[in-house]
């Protein structure tokens, strides 16, 4: 069972030290890191617990701070890709707000760190700078993922034509 925590001092520079170090604090300097680290919820998971199951209408951002989450699609739960840690997961429904498209599930325990759109958007009058950085690196994050799935698709499209589609 997992469970969950908001960010309290005794975690703040950690969670600031992580998120900084993480895809979506590339741009971040210490201090604003350290305003995003402040909205910011912690969950730790244990082998197998689920962090959200595709079709939920929750459209928290997670980055994955320890462990390995397995990114589940489809009703035969088929893993598309394994999470390591730094990594995001849950822009389109972040941004979109729109029901999730996968389940992502703990393999082994695990440490995310969550991050609700209301809440980000809490930020835009006091430290739009920070909003600007932050929907950068979501869109950084956003076309590397299409760019990796491209290169699979192309890589599984020369085996095809290759093997003239025999497996």
């Amino acid at each position: 069972m997992s469970s969950d925590y908001q960010g309290t001092d005794i975690m703040s520079g950690a969670l600031c030290n992580k998120v900084h170090s993480s895809s979506l604090g590339e741009e971040l300097n210490e201090q604003e890191a350290e305003v995003i680290a402040d909205i910011m919820g912690v969950r730790e998971l244990k082998d197998k617990d689920k962090l959200v199951t595709q079709n939920d209408s929750i459209h928290t951002l997670f980055i994955l701070i320890e462990g390995k989450l397995s990114v589940i699609a489809g009703n035969d739960e088929k893993i598309v890709y394994t999470m390591t840690e730094g990594e995001c997961a849950g822009t389109r429904a972040f941004v979109d707000r729109k029901p999730r498209r996968a389940t992502l599930r703990a393999e082994g325990d695990a440490l995310v760190y969550t991050l609700d759109p209301n809440d980000f958007e809490s930020l835009l009058v006091k430290y739009p700078i920070i909003v600007y950085k932050v929907m950068r690196a979501l869109f950084r994050i956003t076309h590397t993922n299409l760019l990796r799935m491209n290169q699979e698709s192309q890589l599984l499209s020369n085996y095809i034509s290759k093997s003239q589609g025999r497996f």
